[in-house]
């Protein structure tokens, strides 16, 4: 394992019974960081390139075979990504830093793999996934940032952490995320649990964390729209609340941008051994909530 101080490891226990591969079938897992930009999203797709397909091809050149991957969360286009999980099936053994350097040296700069390791047959980056964390950054001044522009949301006018934090208290909890859905959702519902938000500020950058057991299509995008209003003052606090009451959202804010939201976080049970990555100071690491 890694001696670097950025990552957390779960503790070891011993493997559900469940799921069996196929004899001489392998079952690996991977942290993957992107820069969403140039992507159309994680999902493979016809018209464009999605991170799923420039993944799986470096995978495929180090397995001499083809590999299909799985994620923990898909992310849309233009989103980022620090911790994304996956998992992947092959019949080639590699040595877990072999399966890493080698990928590595197949993908475009926007695209890491940090770690890799063998699982058990039991382990599906989605499905066992028990939360993820998704980060939306704002840099909150008069004018638009040209350093990191693809990186960055923007509101020019000033924004309330306080307003924005609470009424960010009403997303607590399991409920229905109707308001905050966006168009084109395949959910078969909209309810969703919420663990955790917060809201903080470092310097001139407003952070929005959010961890949920999953997420609707835009779902944070269309939350974070709603808080830069509260904080803008175009809204009272209450707002939030009202919103989730209503389950409509053509009476919530519009979307906000996707260059500000990054997916730092997936969260595992504890059958499971897989790293977290601390975010770094340049995407506000202090404020974590892991």
């Amino acid at each position: 394992m890694p001696a670097d101080s950025h990552w957390t490891y779960l503790a070891n226990c011993k493997v559900p019974a469940g799921e069996k591969l196929p004899a001489g079938t392998f079952r690996y897992g991977a942290v993957v960081e992107y820069e969403g930009s140039q992507f159309c999203g994680w999902q493979r797709q016809a018209h464009c390139t999605g991170v799923q397909q420039v993944v799986e091809k470096a995978l495929s050149k180090v397995a001499a075979e083809p590999v299909t991957i799985a994620c923990a969360g898909r992310t849309d286009t233009g989103v980022h990504a620090w911790h994304q999980v996956i998992h992947f099936d092959t019949t080639t053994e590699r040595a877990p830093r072999n399966w890493m350097l080698g990928a590595n040296a197949n993908l475009p700069a926007s695209v890491r793999l940090h770690w890799v390791e063998q699982m058990q047959a039991q382990f599906h980056a989605r499905f066992s996934a028990s939360s993820r964390t998704y980060r939306y950054l704002i840099v909150n001044r008069p004018v638009k940032p040209a350093v990191m522009s693809t990186g960055l949301s923007w509101c020019r006018y000033p924004l309330s952490v306080q307003a924005m934090a609470e009424a960010a208290k009403a997303l607590i909890g399991e409920q229905d995320f109707s308001a905050f859905r966006g168009a084109g959702c395949q959910s078969n519902t909209a309810m969703r649990n919420v663990q955790s938000v917060e809201v903080f500020q470092q310097g001139e950058i407003v952070a929005i964390d959010i961890c949920a057991n999953a997420f609707l299509l835009h779902m944070v995008r269309n939350i974070a729209g709603a808080l830069i209003e509260v904080g803008r003052g175009n809204q009272q606090e209450s707002w939030i609340g009202k919103l989730l009451a209503g389950r409509d959202r053509t009476q919530s804010a519009a979307t906000a941008p996707a260059a500000g939201l990054y997916l730092i976080g997936v969260s595992y049970p504890e059958p499971f051994v897989l790293p977290y990555r601390q975010p770094p100071a340049y995407l506000l690491g202090a404020g974590a909530t892991h």
